[in-house]
């Protein structure tokens, strides 16, 4: 067994060197959740900022030790308490690919649960999911003026969980397939009880620009979750499957960018399309661009066929501002401009592309009204599944949580 082991072990350290060699710079920050004053949920013997702390520095050391290519930035490293907001803004600072925030589960009043669960931003739909949040948010009631840097947020009161509807970017499908990939090692590498994959409002993730999870790694309310988690195995293989997990990702991940990167750049028509997915260029793309093949484009274009009836409809939000957010849903790319009754963009009309990296990044459904774009999204996620929401501001592409929080202002006017 030890041999076995040992050569695996041997094989992943292989297989990290060999990703070295296309991607140097995939940044990850692990947030060890509460600390300091904040001690998170208390079990009979422990106390979940331990717990915590500790599943994430073996994390990272299994990272730092096997993957020469990753840079680990942690939120905290010892039992010392930092603002939700800041855990945000340090990830957003070191331009990190993904962010994985730990944190174990409890319920009150003695009863007990079995389970580990990871969690995407998103509204709560059940009662119980809310509560998770509620008890997570609740570390902002240990920071000065709380009301202020969060904006009145009460992490108790239901109604303002409400915002959270709006929180979904182009991040959503990457940061629920990781999370699905956590579950999976949790299941088959840990042996722990599956409480799935889940959306709640937390304020952790809020911020974050980029793929980021919230992982529950047992309930410290049950005295067996407990002592599982206290104990080195137990913490250990808990860390471990989350690796796992991570290796996975960062594999698709920088698969999905050699792919784009040896990708050649043609006008035939029939060139293939590649699916939708949300593909940061290589440094050696950013320096290598070639030549444009057509006269520089305004970033949008708007079809040149008469209006049709769906067009003609007065848009839902017509009494926004002129500069006011415009949303549409991106859902293909493509190295060359389609005709408008391409069969590869699947019936859908009238589309938009803008150019961005030599790209044609194809759009649909455009309007200041978010929520007349969110409720088309379903539709075209059903013919291109990872289809997400954008936003532009007078033709030039902003973040899109700036946006729905600038529409959210106007709405309310």
């Amino acid at each position: 067994m030890a041999y076995f082991k040992h050569i695996l072990g041997l094989a992943t350290l292989l297989w990290c060197m060999v990703l070295t060699a296309s991607a140097r710079d995939f940044v990850l920050v692990i947030d060890a959740g509460h600390g300091g004053n904040d001690t998170g949920a208390i079990g009979k013997t422990s106390k979940e900022k331990n717990i915590n702390l500790s599943v994430a520095l073996k994390l990272g050391k299994l990272i730092e030790s096997q993957c020469n290519d990753v840079k680990v930035i942690y939120t905290r490293k010892t039992d010392v308490f930092v603002n939700l907001n800041r855990r945000a803004e340090i990830a957003n600072e070191a331009k990190a690919d993904l962010f994985i925030s730990i944190h174990t589960n409890a319920l009150a009043n003695n009863r007990t649960a079995r389970g580990a669960s990871t969690w995407t931003l998103g509204l709560a739909r059940s009662d119980a999911n809310l509560e998770v949040a509620k008890r997570e948010n609740a570390v902002i009631l240990y920071e000065d003026d709380y009301k202020t840097h969060y904006a009145g947020f009460d992490p108790n009161s239901a109604e303002s969980y409400i915002i959270f509807e709006f929180m979904q970017d182009q991040f959503m499908s990457q940061s629920v397939h990781f999370a699905s990939q956590i579950q999976q090692q949790f299941k088959s590498n840990s042996k722990r009880v599956d409480s799935g994959v889940h959306q709640a409002g937390f304020l952790v993730l809020r911020d974050t620009s980029m793929p980021s999870v919230l992982v529950e790694l047992g309930f410290i309310s049950t005295p067996a979750e407990e002592q599982y988690l206290n104990s080195a195995e137990g913490s250990s293989s808990m860390a471990k499957s989350i690796f796992n997990a991570f290796l996975a990702y960062k594999t698709e991940q920088q698969a999905r960018e050699q792919n784009a990167a040896n990708t050649p750049v043609v006008t035939d028509d029939s060139e293939e399309v590649k699916p939708m997915a949300d593909v940061k260029p290589t440094q050696a793309q950013q320096a290598t661009k070639p030549a444009a093949k057509e006269p520089e484009k305004p970033a949008t274009k708007q079809p040149e066929k008469p209006a049709t009836k769906e067009q003609a409809k007065p848009a839902a939000a017509s009494t926004a501002p002129s500069d006011a957010p415009v949303f549409k849903i991106q859902f293909l790319l493509s190295t060359t401009k389609l005709k408008d009754n391409d069969k590869r963009l699947k019936g859908l009309s009238p589309v938009d592309y803008y150019v961005e990296n030599n790209t044609y990044k194809y759009t649909y459904g455009a309007s200041t009204d978010y929520n007349a774009v969110r409720s088309k999204l379903k539709g075209v996620t059903a013919k291109f599944k990872d289809a997400f929401i954008i936003a532009f501001k007078q033709d030039k592409k902003v973040n899109v949580n700036e946006a729905i929080n600038e529409f959210k202002r106007n709405k309310n006017k």
